[in-house]
Protein backbone atom coordinates (compact mmCIF):
# COMPACT_ATOMS: atom_id res chain seq x y z
CA UNK A 1 0.00 0.00 0.00
CA UNK A 2 3.20 2.43 -0.18
CA UNK A 3 1.79 3.90 -3.29
CA UNK A 4 -1.31 5.46 -2.17
CA UNK A 5 -1.92 8.68 -0.61
CA UNK A 6 -3.13 9.18 2.89
CA UNK A 7 -6.40 10.28 2.19
CA UNK A 8 -6.95 6.98 0.00
CA UNK A 9 -5.88 5.13 3.09
CA UNK A 10 -8.04 6.46 5.42
CA UNK A 11 -10.89 6.29 3.42
CA UNK A 12 -9.91 2.25 3.19
CA UNK A 13 -9.24 1.77 6.65
CA UNK A 14 -13.11 3.18 7.64
CA UNK A 15 -15.02 1.55 5.00
CA UNK A 16 -12.96 -1.61 5.91
CA UNK A 17 -13.64 -1.33 9.91
CA UNK A 18 -17.70 -0.64 8.90
CA UNK A 19 -17.96 -3.75 6.89
CA UNK A 20 -16.37 -5.57 9.54
CA UNK A 21 -18.47 -4.30 12.39
CA UNK A 22 -21.46 -4.70 10.11
CA UNK A 23 -20.82 -8.19 10.11
CA UNK A 24 -20.00 -8.52 14.07
CA UNK A 25 -23.21 -6.39 14.70
CA UNK A 26 -25.83 -8.81 12.63
CA UNK A 27 -23.71 -11.79 14.09
CA UNK A 28 -24.01 -10.29 17.23
CA UNK A 29 -27.84 -9.46 17.46
CA UNK A 30 -28.42 -13.34 15.82
CA UNK A 31 -26.38 -15.20 19.12
CA UNK A 32 -26.81 -12.90 21.32
CA UNK A 33 -23.04 -12.45 21.82
CA UNK A 34 -23.44 -10.50 25.11
CA UNK A 35 -20.52 -10.19 27.83
CA UNK A 36 -22.44 -8.75 30.50
CA UNK A 37 -24.99 -11.95 29.58
CA UNK A 38 -22.29 -14.48 29.75
CA UNK A 39 -21.31 -12.75 33.42
CA UNK A 40 -24.98 -13.16 34.48
CA UNK A 41 -25.69 -16.46 33.04
CA UNK A 42 -22.56 -17.80 34.74
CA UNK A 43 -23.32 -15.93 38.29
CA UNK A 44 -26.99 -16.32 38.95
CA UNK A 45 -27.32 -19.52 36.89
CA UNK A 46 -24.33 -21.73 36.85
CA UNK A 47 -24.41 -21.79 32.67
CA UNK A 48 -21.08 -20.91 30.78
CA UNK A 49 -21.85 -21.32 27.42
CA UNK A 50 -22.20 -17.46 26.48
CA UNK A 51 -18.99 -17.09 28.91
CA UNK A 52 -17.10 -19.90 26.70
CA UNK A 53 -18.47 -17.77 24.10
CA UNK A 54 -16.91 -14.82 24.90
CA UNK A 55 -14.03 -17.11 25.86
CA UNK A 56 -13.32 -18.67 22.40
CA UNK A 57 -13.88 -14.68 20.83
CA UNK A 58 -10.49 -14.02 22.69
CA UNK A 59 -8.86 -17.69 21.66
CA UNK A 60 -9.39 -16.54 18.26
CA UNK A 61 -8.24 -12.84 18.55
CA UNK A 62 -4.83 -14.28 19.99
CA UNK A 63 -4.16 -16.85 17.43
CA UNK A 64 -5.13 -14.59 14.52
CA UNK A 65 -3.13 -11.13 15.84
CA UNK A 66 -0.22 -13.04 16.57
CA UNK A 67 -0.18 -15.28 13.22
CA UNK A 68 -0.17 -11.72 11.30
CA UNK A 69 2.90 -10.91 13.31
CA UNK A 70 4.65 -13.89 13.08
CA UNK A 71 3.81 -13.15 9.51
CA UNK A 72 5.13 -9.75 9.42
CA UNK A 73 1.76 -7.80 8.39
CA UNK A 74 1.07 -5.93 11.59
CA UNK A 75 3.29 -4.80 14.71
CA UNK A 76 0.86 -5.46 17.50
CA UNK A 77 3.48 -3.47 20.02
CA UNK A 78 2.80 -0.25 17.51
CA UNK A 79 -1.03 -0.45 19.25
CA UNK A 80 -1.84 0.97 22.83
CA UNK A 81 -1.86 -1.71 24.43
CA UNK A 82 1.36 -3.45 25.30
CA UNK A 83 3.54 -0.18 26.01
CA UNK A 84 5.65 0.07 28.77
CA UNK A 85 3.64 2.04 30.96
CA UNK A 86 1.76 -0.34 33.24
CA UNK A 87 -0.66 1.87 35.09
CA UNK A 88 -2.30 -1.07 37.32
CA UNK A 89 -5.02 1.24 39.14
CA UNK A 90 -6.72 2.70 35.86
CA UNK A 91 -7.16 -1.08 35.29
CA UNK A 92 -8.45 -2.54 38.60
CA UNK A 93 -10.78 1.13 38.99
CA UNK A 94 -11.40 1.37 35.27
CA UNK A 95 -12.25 -2.52 34.83
CA UNK A 96 -14.38 -2.90 37.83
CA UNK A 97 -16.65 0.62 37.22
CA UNK A 98 -17.23 -0.42 33.56
CA UNK A 99 -18.23 -4.01 35.22
CA UNK A 100 -20.44 -2.39 37.36
CA UNK A 101 -22.03 0.44 34.17
CA UNK A 102 -22.61 -2.82 31.69
CA UNK A 103 -24.93 -4.32 33.97
CA UNK A 104 -26.66 -1.49 35.03
CA UNK A 105 -26.51 -0.45 31.39
CA UNK A 106 -28.08 -3.96 30.58
CA UNK A 107 -25.03 -4.30 28.39
CA UNK A 108 -21.42 -3.49 27.36
CA UNK A 109 -20.11 -0.83 24.73
CA UNK A 110 -20.85 -3.60 21.78
CA UNK A 111 -24.21 -4.71 22.97
CA UNK A 112 -25.69 -1.32 23.80
CA UNK A 113 -24.85 -0.43 19.87
CA UNK A 114 -26.36 -3.86 18.72
CA UNK A 115 -29.57 -3.25 21.11
CA UNK A 116 -29.57 0.44 19.26
CA UNK A 117 -29.74 -1.51 16.01
CA UNK A 118 -32.60 -3.55 17.05
CA UNK A 119 -35.06 -0.87 18.11
CA UNK A 120 -33.63 0.18 22.16
CA UNK A 121 -34.22 3.67 23.06
CA UNK A 122 -33.44 2.72 26.52
CA UNK A 123 -29.47 1.42 24.53
CA UNK A 124 -29.40 4.57 22.48
CA UNK A 125 -29.93 6.87 25.85
CA UNK A 126 -26.74 4.72 27.35
CA UNK A 127 -24.64 5.60 24.25
CA UNK A 128 -25.16 9.07 24.52
CA UNK A 129 -24.29 9.69 28.46
CA UNK A 130 -21.80 6.59 27.70
CA UNK A 131 -19.99 9.13 24.74
CA UNK A 132 -20.37 12.34 26.98
CA UNK A 133 -18.97 10.76 30.12
CA UNK A 134 -16.39 8.84 27.74
CA UNK A 135 -15.26 12.60 26.26
CA UNK A 136 -15.14 14.09 29.71
CA UNK A 137 -12.80 11.49 31.00
CA UNK A 138 -10.80 12.08 27.85
CA UNK A 139 -10.63 16.02 27.61
CA UNK A 140 -12.23 17.05 30.19
CA UNK A 141 -14.09 16.78 34.17
CA UNK A 142 -13.17 12.82 34.47
CA UNK A 143 -9.77 13.44 32.64
CA UNK A 144 -8.02 15.43 35.32
CA UNK A 145 -8.99 12.80 38.24
CA UNK A 146 -7.68 9.82 35.68
CA UNK A 147 -4.72 11.78 34.69
CA UNK A 148 -3.57 13.00 38.19
CA UNK A 149 -4.85 10.56 40.28
CA UNK A 150 -5.00 6.99 39.02
CA UNK A 151 -2.31 6.92 36.10
CA UNK A 152 0.31 8.01 38.99
CA UNK A 153 0.05 4.84 40.20
CA UNK A 154 1.88 3.11 37.50
CA UNK A 155 4.55 0.71 36.91
CA UNK A 156 7.36 1.48 34.44
CA UNK A 157 8.41 -1.68 32.87
CA UNK A 158 11.85 -2.87 31.42
CA UNK A 159 9.89 -3.93 28.06
CA UNK A 160 6.57 -3.66 26.77
CA UNK A 161 4.08 -5.21 28.85
CA UNK A 162 2.90 -7.97 26.86
CA UNK A 163 3.63 -11.62 27.80
CA UNK A 164 6.24 -12.39 24.94
CA UNK A 165 8.01 -9.24 25.67
CA UNK A 166 7.98 -9.64 29.14
CA UNK A 167 9.13 -13.62 29.15
CA UNK A 168 11.77 -13.04 26.58
CA UNK A 169 13.20 -10.48 29.18
CA UNK A 170 13.09 -12.37 32.08
CA UNK A 171 14.57 -15.71 30.40
CA UNK A 172 16.84 -14.67 27.65
CA UNK A 173 14.58 -16.52 25.02
CA UNK A 174 13.82 -14.64 21.72
CA UNK A 175 10.54 -13.29 22.30
CA UNK A 176 9.40 -14.89 18.91
CA UNK A 177 9.63 -18.15 20.64
CA UNK A 178 7.57 -16.95 23.28
CA UNK A 179 5.05 -15.72 20.61
CA UNK A 180 4.75 -19.09 19.23
CA UNK A 181 4.31 -20.68 23.11
CA UNK A 182 1.61 -18.12 24.34
CA UNK A 183 -0.28 -18.89 20.91
CA UNK A 184 -0.30 -22.64 22.13
CA UNK A 185 -0.86 -21.88 25.43
CA UNK A 186 -3.33 -19.40 25.57
CA UNK A 187 -5.22 -19.64 22.51
CA UNK A 188 -4.75 -23.28 22.37
CA UNK A 189 -5.88 -23.72 26.01
CA UNK A 190 -8.87 -21.70 25.52
CA UNK A 191 -9.60 -23.42 22.59
CA UNK A 192 -9.81 -26.60 24.53
CA UNK A 193 -11.68 -25.54 27.48
CA UNK A 194 -14.58 -23.84 25.45
CA UNK A 195 -14.96 -27.07 23.86
CA UNK A 196 -14.81 -29.52 26.54
CA UNK A 197 -18.32 -28.35 27.26
CA UNK A 198 -20.93 -30.22 25.63
CA UNK A 199 -23.45 -27.96 25.99
CA UNK A 200 -21.62 -25.40 23.78
CA UNK A 201 -20.69 -27.66 21.41
CA UNK A 202 -24.34 -28.53 21.17
CA UNK A 203 -25.11 -24.74 19.31
CA UNK A 204 -23.86 -23.61 16.96
CA UNK A 205 -24.38 -20.19 17.37
CA UNK A 206 -22.05 -20.61 19.84
CA UNK A 207 -19.08 -21.36 17.57
CA UNK A 208 -20.50 -18.66 14.93
CA UNK A 209 -20.44 -15.85 17.73
CA UNK A 210 -16.97 -16.55 19.20
CA UNK A 211 -15.53 -17.13 15.75
CA UNK A 212 -16.64 -13.91 13.77
CA UNK A 213 -15.84 -12.02 16.88
CA UNK A 214 -12.16 -13.40 17.09
CA UNK A 215 -11.79 -12.81 13.54
CA UNK A 216 -13.40 -9.61 13.04
CA UNK A 217 -10.81 -8.35 15.69
CA UNK A 218 -8.20 -9.97 13.47
CA UNK A 219 -9.95 -8.52 10.36
CA UNK A 220 -9.29 -4.51 12.78
CA UNK A 221 -6.15 -5.05 13.22
CA UNK A 222 -5.07 -5.93 9.38
CA UNK A 223 -7.23 -2.96 8.18
CA UNK A 224 -5.48 -0.25 10.52
CA UNK A 225 -2.03 -2.47 10.69
CA UNK A 226 -1.07 -3.17 7.44
CA UNK A 227 -3.38 -1.40 4.58
CA UNK A 228 -3.59 1.93 6.75
CA UNK A 229 -0.04 1.81 7.25
CA UNK A 230 3.01 3.86 5.44
CA UNK A 231 6.53 3.54 7.00
CA UNK A 232 7.04 6.96 5.66
CA UNK A 233 4.31 9.61 5.54
CA UNK A 234 5.04 11.43 2.55
CA UNK A 235 4.60 15.02 4.29
CA UNK A 236 6.26 14.56 7.44
CA UNK A 237 8.45 11.27 6.55
CA UNK A 238 7.46 9.15 9.48
CA UNK A 239 5.57 6.33 10.24
CA UNK A 240 2.19 6.77 10.30
CA UNK A 241 -1.27 4.84 10.59
CA UNK A 242 -3.93 6.84 9.30
CA UNK A 243 -7.84 6.73 9.79
CA UNK A 244 -7.61 6.59 13.67
CA UNK A 245 -7.77 8.52 16.25
CA UNK A 246 -5.02 7.19 18.24
CA UNK A 247 -2.84 7.82 15.21
CA UNK A 248 -1.43 3.87 16.21
CA UNK A 249 -2.87 0.98 15.02
CA UNK A 250 -5.97 -0.34 16.11
CA UNK A 251 -9.17 -2.71 15.99
CA UNK A 252 -12.26 -2.75 17.68
CA UNK A 253 -13.29 -1.18 21.41
CA UNK A 254 -16.54 0.71 21.39
CA UNK A 255 -15.71 3.56 23.80
CA UNK A 256 -14.00 6.57 22.66
CA UNK A 257 -15.74 5.43 19.34
CA UNK A 258 -19.19 6.65 20.75
CA UNK A 259 -17.16 9.83 21.89
CA UNK A 260 -16.13 10.45 19.20
CA UNK A 261 -19.02 9.50 17.28
CA UNK A 262 -21.13 12.51 19.41
CA UNK A 263 -17.87 14.82 18.69
CA UNK A 264 -18.07 14.12 14.76
CA UNK A 265 -22.05 14.96 14.87
CA UNK A 266 -21.61 17.49 17.14
CA UNK A 267 -18.87 19.20 14.67
CA UNK A 268 -20.39 17.95 11.41
CA UNK A 269 -19.69 21.09 9.44
CA UNK A 270 -16.36 21.64 10.51
CA UNK A 271 -14.07 20.03 7.21
CA UNK A 272 -10.65 19.34 9.65
CA UNK A 273 -13.16 15.91 11.26
CA UNK A 274 -13.04 12.71 9.50
CA UNK A 275 -15.04 9.49 10.03
CA UNK A 276 -12.30 7.82 11.84
CA UNK A 277 -11.59 3.55 12.31
CA UNK A 278 -14.00 4.23 15.65
CA UNK A 279 -16.05 6.15 14.53
CA UNK A 280 -17.32 3.93 11.07
CA UNK A 281 -17.61 0.69 13.60
CA UNK A 282 -20.09 1.99 15.56
CA UNK A 283 -22.03 2.79 12.89
CA UNK A 284 -21.43 -0.74 11.11
CA UNK A 285 -22.35 -2.57 14.70
CA UNK A 286 -25.76 -0.66 14.13
CA UNK A 287 -26.40 -0.71 10.86
CA UNK A 288 -26.00 -4.49 10.91
CA UNK A 289 -27.66 -5.90 13.84
CA UNK A 290 -30.62 -3.23 12.61
CA UNK A 291 -30.20 -5.43 9.22
CA UNK A 292 -30.35 -8.18 10.63
CA UNK A 293 -33.57 -7.27 12.90
CA UNK A 294 -35.73 -6.25 9.98
CA UNK A 295 -34.71 -9.18 7.65
CA UNK A 296 -35.90 -11.55 10.84
CA UNK A 297 -38.66 -9.69 11.54
CA UNK A 298 -36.85 -8.70 15.82
CA UNK A 299 -36.55 -5.42 15.58
CA UNK A 300 -38.76 -3.31 17.95
CA UNK A 301 -39.33 -0.21 19.91
CA UNK A 302 -37.98 -0.79 23.42
CA UNK A 303 -38.45 2.28 26.26
CA UNK A 304 -37.74 2.60 29.82
CA UNK A 305 -39.75 0.80 32.70
CA UNK A 306 -40.07 3.43 35.01
CA UNK A 307 -37.63 6.37 36.07
CA UNK A 308 -36.15 4.25 38.41
CA UNK A 309 -35.29 1.83 35.38
CA UNK A 310 -34.03 5.11 33.32
CA UNK A 311 -31.80 6.91 36.14
CA UNK A 312 -30.21 2.90 36.64
CA UNK A 313 -29.09 2.85 32.97
CA UNK A 314 -27.51 6.64 32.67
CA UNK A 315 -25.97 5.90 35.39
CA UNK A 316 -24.68 2.85 33.61
CA UNK A 317 -24.13 4.54 30.62
CA UNK A 318 -21.91 7.19 32.94
CA UNK A 319 -19.71 4.29 34.60
CA UNK A 320 -19.12 2.65 31.38
CA UNK A 321 -17.39 5.99 29.76
CA UNK A 322 -15.53 6.67 32.49
CA UNK A 323 -14.58 3.32 33.24
CA UNK A 324 -13.56 2.32 29.76
CA UNK A 325 -11.45 5.36 29.07
CA UNK A 326 -9.53 4.73 31.87
CA UNK A 327 -8.92 1.10 31.35
CA UNK A 328 -8.09 1.77 28.49
CA UNK A 329 -10.96 -0.42 26.66
CA UNK A 330 -14.60 -2.74 27.10
CA UNK A 331 -15.37 -5.99 26.88
CA UNK A 332 -14.37 -6.17 23.40
CA UNK A 333 -11.44 -3.44 23.77
CA UNK A 334 -9.75 -4.40 26.56
CA UNK A 335 -11.61 -8.27 26.76
CA UNK A 336 -10.89 -9.25 23.08
CA UNK A 337 -8.81 -6.76 21.16
CA UNK A 338 -6.22 -5.86 24.18
CA UNK A 339 -6.44 -9.71 25.31
CA UNK A 340 -5.01 -10.66 21.53
CA UNK A 341 -1.85 -8.95 22.03
CA UNK A 342 -1.45 -10.30 25.28
CA UNK A 343 -1.16 -7.47 27.55
CA UNK A 344 -0.56 -7.61 31.28
CA UNK A 345 -3.09 -4.75 31.25
CA UNK A 346 -5.63 -6.12 28.87
CA UNK A 347 -5.67 -9.55 31.40
CA UNK A 348 -6.28 -7.68 34.76
CA UNK A 349 -8.80 -5.38 32.72
CA UNK A 350 -10.53 -8.08 31.77
CA UNK A 351 -10.64 -9.92 35.16
CA UNK A 352 -11.76 -6.44 37.14
CA UNK A 353 -14.77 -6.06 34.35
CA UNK A 354 -15.72 -9.79 35.19
CA UNK A 355 -15.49 -9.33 38.97
CA UNK A 356 -17.62 -5.93 38.35
CA UNK A 357 -20.46 -7.22 37.06
CA UNK A 358 -20.46 -10.24 38.84
CA UNK A 359 -20.12 -7.54 42.50
CA UNK A 360 -22.47 -5.61 40.59
CA UNK A 361 -25.31 -8.74 40.02
CA UNK A 362 -24.86 -9.94 43.48
CA UNK A 363 -25.96 -6.87 44.92
CA UNK A 364 -29.26 -7.10 42.62
CA UNK A 365 -29.82 -10.02 43.79
CA UNK A 366 -29.39 -9.28 47.55
CA UNK A 367 -31.67 -6.58 47.08
CA UNK A 368 -34.34 -7.92 45.14
CA UNK A 369 -34.33 -10.83 48.12
CA UNK A 370 -34.72 -8.29 50.49
CA UNK A 371 -37.52 -6.57 49.39
CA UNK A 372 -39.56 -9.42 48.62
Amino acid sequence: MSAANPAQLTHYVAWGAFALAFVFGAVGNRTNFCTMGAVSDWVNMGSTSRMRMWLLAIAVAVLGANALQLAGLIDLSKSIYPGPNFTWLSYIVGGFLFGVGMTLGSGCGSKTLIRVGGGSLKSAIVFVFLGIAAYMTLRGLFGAFRVDVLEKAAVVLPTGQDLPSLLAHWTGIARRTWMIAMMVVVGGGLLVFVYASRDFRSSFDYTLGGVVTGLVVVGGWYVSGHIGHLMEDPNTLSEAFYGTNTGRMESFSFVSPMAYTLEYLMLWTDKSEIITYGIASAAGVIAGSAAYALASGTFHWEGFRDAEDTATHMIGGTLMGFGGITALGCTIGQGVTGFSTLALGSIMTFACIVAGAAATMKFQYWRLMRTA
